[in-house]
């Protein structure tokens, strides 16, 4: 399809790619700030830089002006979690992308779960599957998800636009950005002719952002199938202070919620025959405030409540919802003991206290594989002086790549997207475009280098 930008945006993209072909007649720097990693026994050693594949760099060059306009494309595609509408259209779209590129696709249905205590079966987004068989050794699964948090209309309020070295849009750093890396990288091996893998693979689901009920399990499933899985979310904060990395650990989430049932009664004339619900739902939520372990990153915090419906009367039932984060998966069963020791010990007597507390998606916990990736990345990343630093402790978000790592049949990787900033919020969400080229070179020299058994585990 063709690739063509409006006109006052091409004096940006000439300076753009001439900035960059200066930048790569420059020598590779080495990589600096590799993190340790609690996998290892000793801290990983920044490699020297190797020789860069020119002719990949050039290609990857010359894929900016193109991957910007699937950006524009994407984010003026509306897409939140639970605009089926949106969702449908772009998995279209994305389903057309990738045939193009020579993949065989299918689009899956997806479901919550009955027993999901806020989704309870709902029809959610589908997710985009597609497949390449080639020649080589392994099979290499790439993942990004094509939802957003954002409600229908928003998309006005922020189109895409570019400013300087940012480019805006909703959704366009969480994880349009990810989802356009994965089809211009599948685009370029095709047009290049390399097929030294044994399977490529991509998933794009539609429900990431309300903890992918309807496809945690096809990943999971997915994860033990593949010999290496890279997951595409945000590669590093692209605020000044940022830099580029990728990552090792997400958090686990449960969602924990309580329903308090009392007894209703006239609040001015009879309160003292009432139980009030709302009382006994706030000195429960109180009690919980100081729960966790900063240490080991868990923690909980209450963010929906319902109550009542007249002013004038004792409020009978009321309910909570609240977030719950953990560095382990382990460490979420003290949470829900302690919650349920605390609910023994009531404010109102004559109450009735429900409690449900659902594990919506584990922690990313790496391997020895996965490590292995990640210090080839560091060395590959060195090869056109981008730093990369190797992130081994999560730091509350968590992603899909903790699905495909359950039961891992190799590596699993996260964070192969570009560095952004101002993810989930209205008008500030961006990426630098001057990003752009060190990681889409990043991430197709990975994929061509797993493919053909070169990262060695």
């Amino acid at each position: 399809m063709p690739h063509t930008l409006n006109a006052p945006v091409r004096p940006l993209l000439v300076a753009l790619l001439s900035a960059l072909l200066l930048s790569a007649c420059a020598t590779p720097g080495t990589p600096g700030g590799a993190a340790a990693t609690a996998a290892a026994a000793a801290p990983t050693v920044a490699a020297p830089a190797r020789a860069a594949d020119e002719a990949l760099r050039a290609r990857t060059q010359a894929e900016l002006p193109a991957y910007l306009e699937t950006l524009k494309t994407l984010v003026g595609m509306e897409s939140g979690s639970r605009d089926l509408e949106g969702l449908g259209k772009l998995a279209d779209h994305v389903a057309t992308r990738l045939r193009t590129a020579g993949m065989q696709v299918e689009i899956r249905p997806a479901k919550a779960p009955d027993f999901h205590p806020q989704l309870k079966g709902a029809v959610l987004g589908s997710m985009v599957y597609a497949t390449r068989t080639g020649n080589g050794s392994k099979k290499v699964l790439l993942i990004a998800h094509m939802d957003t948090v954002y409600a229908k209309g928003m998309g006005a309020k922020q189109p895409f636009r570019i400013d300087g070295d940012r480019a805006y849009g909703l959704g366009i750093a969480d994880d349009k950005q990810g989802v356009a890396l994965i089809l211009h990288l599948v685009d370029l091996l095709a047009r290049s002719g390399f097929n030294d893998y044994a399977q490529l693979g991509v998933l794009i689901n539609g429900d990431e952002e309300i903890g992918s009920p309807g496809s945690g399990a096809f990943i999971t499933q997915l994860g033990s199938e593949y010999d290496a899985v890279l997951s595409f979310e945000g590669g590093g904060s692209a605020e000044a202070s940022g830099s580029d990395m990728v990552r090792l650990a997400t958090s686990s989430i449960a969602i924990a919620e309580m329903k308090v049932t009392g007894r209703a009664s006239h609040a001015g004339a009879a309160p003292h025959l009432g139980r009030n619900a709302l009382y006994e739902l706030s000195h429960q939520m109180l009690k919980s405030r100081n729960f966790g372990d900063p240490a080991k990153g868990l923690q909980i915090n209450w963010t929906v409540a319902n109550a009542g419906g007249s002013r004038n009367v004792i409020p009978a039932e009321a309910s909570a919802i609240a977030d719950v984060r953990s560095l382990t998966n382990q460490d979420l069963d003290l949470m829900e003991a302690a919650l349920r020791k605390s609910i023994e010990d009531k404010l109102i007597p004559d109450t009735k206290i429900e409690l449900s507390f659902y594990r919506s998606r584990p922690a990313f916990v790496a391997n020895a594989a996965s490590l292995a990736i990640a210090r080839h990345a560091v060395q590959v990343a060195g090869e056109v002086g981008l730093p990369l630093s190797i992130r081994d402790r999560a730091t509350g978000g968590g992603t899909d790549a903790a699905f495909a790592g359950l039961r891992p049949r190799g590596g699993v990787l996260e964070s192969f997207g570009l560095r952004g900033f101002g993810a989930h919020s209205n008008d500030n969400e961006y990426i630098p475009v001057s990003n752009i080229v060190p990681r889409l070179y990043l991430a197709t020299r990975v994929v061509m280098d797993l493919g053909r058994g070169a990262v060695k585990w």
